[in-house]
């Protein structure tokens, strides 16, 4: 059983499957990045995010993706042991025991993957550029197992209510008109986009029969997660000032 502070997903994986998603309590960081920042790129102290990674479960077997919205997908297994960031991809998959994947997010959508026999696993970090440029279909093509095998889990990240877009991200999901409503309190073209729902039916189209997660909301559940939207709203009024806020980590391995 994990500690409190991290959320497992409710999903009837093999018993070899360990997944799980960090809460941001229970660490070493300072104010703004209290306390369980995962993230070396964020400004945080360096010497205190190391000691917050040695918390996690299995901690020595993550390897840490530089990531930058692409829909690029790592084989973990031909990667060896890459340099901490060194590797830039938004997903990554594994066959090997123990080899954790893994991606941080603060309202972007991560998405754990497993097979049904428990020899495959993946990990996606699902922002809407990440969505709209194919990272869930470029990772399932990826893994040696078919799509109709899988089972997937959606962790913690925005809500509809709380992530607002303009017109050039609806434009970018018209298969998806049902995931974006308009914002009748702006007189600009803005509208409120779901992740979740984009991501499941994104997944469902390639074959993927059950996926389960989708409840949580990064922006809303300040005790619990860090929110990017909810950090740029806070300073929103400031001078000078530039959003700061910590990072959790989705992961996912074989025992």
């Amino acid at each position: 059983m994990l500690p409190q502070n991290y959320i497992q997903p409710n999903w009837p994986a093999p018993n070899n499957v360990r997944a799980f998603t960090s809460c941001r309590s229970k660490g070493f960081s300072q104010s703004p990045y209290d306390s369980f920042n995962l993230a070396q790129h964020v400004g945080d102290d360096k010497y205190l995010v190391n000691k917050n990674r040695q918390l996690l479960p299995n901690y020595q077997n993550f390897i840490w993706l530089n990531q930058t919205h692409s829909n690029i997908c790592a084989n973990l297994d031909i990667i060896g042991n890459a340099i901490d960031a060194s590797l830039e991809a938004d997903a990554c998959f594994s066959t090997k025991k123990s080899q954790v994947c893994a991606v941080m997010t603060a309202d972007c959508l991560p998405v754990l993957l497993c097979d049904h026999q428990g020899t495959c696993v993946a990990a996606v970090h699902a922002g809407w550029r990440g969505l709209a440029d194919g990272v869930i279909e470029n990772t399932v093509s990826k893994m040696p197992v078919q799509a109709k095998n899988l089972m997937a889990w959606m962790g913690p990240a925005i809500s509809q209510r709380h992530f607002e877009v303009g017109k050039e991200v609806k434009e970018r999901f018209t298969a998806y008109p049902q995931a974006f409503c308009h914002n009748n309190q702006n007189t600009e073209d803005k509208y409120f986009a779901n992740l979740y729902y984009i991501a499941k039916q994104k997944m469902f189209n390639l074959g993927i029969p059950q996926v389960f997660g989708g409840e949580s909301c990064t922006y809303q559940q300040a005790d619990l997660f860090f929110s990017h939207r909810r950090a740029t709203h806070q300073v929103a009024n400031g001078a000078n000032q530039i959003p700061t806020t910590g990072r959790m980590v989705s992961a996912i391995h074989l025992d």
